[in-house]
């Protein structure tokens, strides 16, 4: 498991780096996922991963660029829509059973099942109980999602409200952006202690030895790009790995704990 986030202000990270050390080191890590990808589907294995976090949190940018120079074939985003009236009636699960990843493919997750632990938690789009049976049975789900083969991955990046207000402020102003816009984007600052009450509650019933959740601050969007993608690649077996390019910052991700809410390694 990777080691605890070795600060206590929440305000501390990794220095930010240049535009083009950036570009310089997302295309080696790029190469890195092309590698990954020739040995899954060699081996025929299946991968998961689950992005989770505030609306703006940097969960867009990190896929695309993980999935820039991949095969198209091979490799799936899901981004689902607002549920249905035949989704709403059926088991939870049984809406996310139909996109999960098969052999040789990478199946990403931009939100996922947690939309009951957050959104749905927040805004009343679940009752009490409904809650109550996802909180309790979504592990074993997971569970036995690894038990049949699938590699699962989780990660929840977190930001703070200063950031997260000047990211939806940019939002709405560009126009090659507006198109993320939603109705609960308003709701996003006015219920920020609700999200993060709900955010804590879901990490620590969610997290355990089989399906941890790894936390990611994000404040800096290429510094998460990069350690995310560090992250995914270290946790991965395939032939030829550059282990000294992926090894991630652990001012950037770790493996959640308890204790970080308190800490302030979590934004309050």
């Amino acid at each position: 498991m990777r080691g605890k986030i070795g600060t206590n202000n929440l305000s501390q990270s990794s220095p930010a780096i240049s535009r083009e050390i950036y570009e310089n080191s997302l295309r080696k890590l790029q190469i890195e996922l092309v590698k990954l990808q020739r040995h899954f589907i060699k081996h025929n294995e299946k991968i998961l991963v689950i992005f989770e976090g505030r609306d703006a949190s940097g969960k867009d940018g990190t896929i695309k660029r993980i999935v820039q120079h991949l095969s198209p074939r091979e490799t799936r985003v899901v981004a689902l829509g607002k549920p249905s009236d035949r989704d709403c009636s059926s088991w939870y699960f049984q809406r996310y059973v139909p996109y999960l990843p098969i052999a040789q493919e990478l199946v990403l997750f931009n939100r996922s099942w947690y939309n009951r632990a957050g959104v749905e938690r927040v805004m009343g789009f679940c009752t009490a109980a409904e809650y109550e049976e996802f909180i309790g049975s979504v592990s074993e789900f997971e569970h036995m999602l690894v038990r049949s083969g699938i590699k699962l991955i989780k990660y929840y990046l977190d930001i703070s409200k200063t950031e997260q207000k000047k990211r939806l402020d940019k939002r709405r102003s560009d126009p090659l952006t507006q198109w993320k816009i939603s109705a609960l984007d308003n709701q996003a600052l006015k219920k920020w202690k609700q999200y993060s009450l709900a955010r804590d509650e879901m990490l620590v019933h969610t997290h355990n030895l089989i399906s941890p959740w790894t936390i990611v601050r994000a404040d800096d969007k290429q510094l998460a790009r990069l350690n995310i993608i560090k992250d995914m690649l270290s946790r991965l077996d395939y032939a030829d790995k550059a282990k000294r390019l992926i090894l991630p910052d652990p001012r950037i991700i770790s493996t959640y704990d308890a204790t970080q809410p308190e800490k302030g390694l979590l934004a309050p």
